[in-house]
């Protein structure tokens, strides 16, 4: 049965979610950075706007990273939750921003390339943004209720063409986000059959609290978001969608293993700064945020979980923004995906 509209309150393993940054979250007192005149980017809290809510990997990527980014920056990073729109609040909330780097947003694959196709005629394009690096990324995870019987990609895909003609429940964090891109990338992958019924909910919390409790079948999800219900047994992987294994789920195959050749997608989170921000702020930003990247603290509770820290240069990302943005757009073009 397709559940349409179901709304339920925020999972109540978002604490488990967000403890990932436990501790994180306090600004706490700022440390000097040395070799910094007078009028030197920043002099004052840097906000980081996320526009997701709190429970998903978009918010945890800023949170895990805010202390090491804010002892890198020598300031506060004070987070605001700007839910809404697939993210395109909080990108319309930063473009509007001065381009002086005391607003910056934590953006993700789904804002920058997947909304562009998926919401014709939104009005601003979030490529306008300045791209300043990687914060982190991380493969999808095929996954099942526990209660399916069935382990390996060839035992899901039988059993869910023995359901049919009616077709399987599959859930989306969010129409036309990378969970639902990827959800279709498999159908077209796989040539309509079986059929999916796609169930979106408003991000990664409710549409994993219904998961669990056997609303519906299967779906794809960061491993971070994951790991611990994997665990419990609540929810059985099926493959990850990189080309090498997740060191968080060693014994589940790829999906070039399992039987998908070629069969990548990665959920990243990025951060992005207002339109014409000075190339100076760009390259202390990103020379903060490379810092973050490799304190072993942040690198640790992202390992653990199954996500790949981030990195490397603006120009790196940027690049890496603009092919993704591409190489989805033709995916869109192909399947008539829709955010709703």
């Amino acid at each position: 049965m397709t559940i349409r509209g179901t709304r339920r309150p925020a999972l109540s393993r978002r604490g488990v979610m967000l403890a990932a940054g436990a501790g994180l979250a306090s600004p706490g007192p700022a440390r000097a950075q040395a070799g910094r005149g007078p009028g030197a980017w920043p002099e004052r809290p840097v906000n980081l706007i996320v526009g997701f809510p709190p429970g998903g990997q978009t918010d945890l990527a800023a949170r895990v990273l805010q202390n090491a980014l804010q002892a890198a920056l020598g300031q506060p990073v004070p987070i605001e939750n700007r839910a809404g729109a697939g993210g395109n609040i909080a990108v319309e909330q930063v473009l509007r921003a001065r381009p002086d780097g005391y607003t910056l947003t934590a953006g993700n694959v789904g804002t920058f390339a997947l909304n562009p196709h998926t919401m014709p005629g939104m009005g601003f394009d979030p490529l306008e943004l300045t791209p300043i690096g990687l914060m982190l990324q991380s493969p999808l995870v095929l996954l099942v209720h526990s209660g399916i019987p069935v382990r390996t990609f060839p035992e899901w895909l039988a059993w869910m063409r023995a359901q049919q003609p009616g077709g399987i429940d599959v859930g989306t964090t969010s129409a036309g986000g990378i969970v639902h891109a990827a959800t279709e990338k498999l159908r077209s992958r796989l040539g309509g059959n079986p059929v999916f019924n796609t169930v979106h909910y408003r991000g990664s919390g409710p549409a994993l609290q219904d998961f669990i409790g056997g609303r519906y079948q299967t779906q794809f999800e960061a491993p971070s978001l994951v790991h611990g219900f994997v665990q419990e047994g609540r929810l059985r992987p099926i493959f990850v969608t990189s080309p090498n294994r997740n060191p968080a789920f060693p014994d589940v195959p790829t999906a070039e293993e399992a039987g998908l050749p070629g069969f990548h997608v990665a959920a990243w989170v990025g951060l992005f700064g207002p339109r014409g921000l000075p190339p100076e702020i760009v390259r202390r930003a990103n020379a903060a945020l490379n810092e973050a990247c490799r304190d072993p603290v942040p690198r640790q509770r992202l390992a653990e979980r199954g996500d790949e820290i981030g990195g490397g240069t603006a120009e790196e990302f940027a690049a890496r923004v603009r092919r993704e943005h591409a190489e989805w757009g033709a995916l869109v073009r192909e399947t008539g995906i829709r955010a709703e």
